[in-house]
């Protein structure tokens, strides 16, 4: 689970000896470039909680264009978890806990997707909404990670791209025996979902 580290984490931080950090791993088991772990429990006051309770800290550098807090040391972004699993290389334990908040956030994701509210009294036809629900989530997440490639929308919340890509207004024109959607140009998201449109379409092309 989720830990937060009290007031005067940078004093901690610096508690800890260069050689006890571990290179952290990413979730293809290498190397996780510009992030180490390591154990803190010794160094914090744990009353209260489960006797063989750990406490785990990752360090990580900031991606590129994120801002720093004034209590993150050394330009690290500190974050810790608690765990009472007494074995493990401390890499493992902390990269089984990132995969489990992966999993937490499709969940979040689904349930602003639909699967927060059950709408029918009949079990069969909430089931069938369950599975709408599902098709929803991955056809977003496949449509994000193919037609966004690296920009920051792909990692935006349904809730997001509702707003700003799914909301966006247009008009049915017929020509030529076509019918073409025409996005209102001077939408401040029109250029990001017509660039996506087209990545998708190149994909789709013999």
């Amino acid at each position: 689970m989720g830990f937060t580290l009290p007031a005067g984490a940078d004093e901690l931080y610096r508690k800890i000896p260069e050689r006890v950090w571990t290179p952290a791993y990413s979730a293809d088991g290498d190397l996780r470039d510009g992030a180490d772990v390591a154990e803190f429990t010794s160094l914090l006051k744990l009353e209260g909680w489960p006797t063989g309770m750990r406490v785990i800290v990752r360090r990580e550098r900031p991606h590129p264009g994120a801002q720093l807090r004034l209590d993150d040391p050394d330009g690290y972004r500190l974050t810790a978890f608690a765990t009472n699993t007494p074995v493990g290389q401390l890499p493992d334990l902390e990269l089984r806990h990132r995969l489990r908040a992966r999993c937490e956030d499709r969940i979040r994701c689904a349930k602003d997707t639909g699967l927060a509210a059950l709408p029918f009294k009949s079990f069969n036809s909430n089931r069938i909404w369950c599975q709408i629900v599902a098709l929803a989530c991955d056809i977003l997440a496949w449509a994000q990670m193919l037609a966004l490639g690296d920009h920051p929308a792909r990692r935006w919340e349904p809730k997001t791209i509702r707003h700003r890509l799914l909301n966006i207004p247009a008009v049915l024109v017929r020509h030529a025996r076509r019918t073409t959607i025409r996005y209102k140009q001077d939408h401040p998201w029109a250029s990001l979902l017509t660039h996506a449109i087209s990545s998708l379409h190149a994909l789709a092309a013999p």
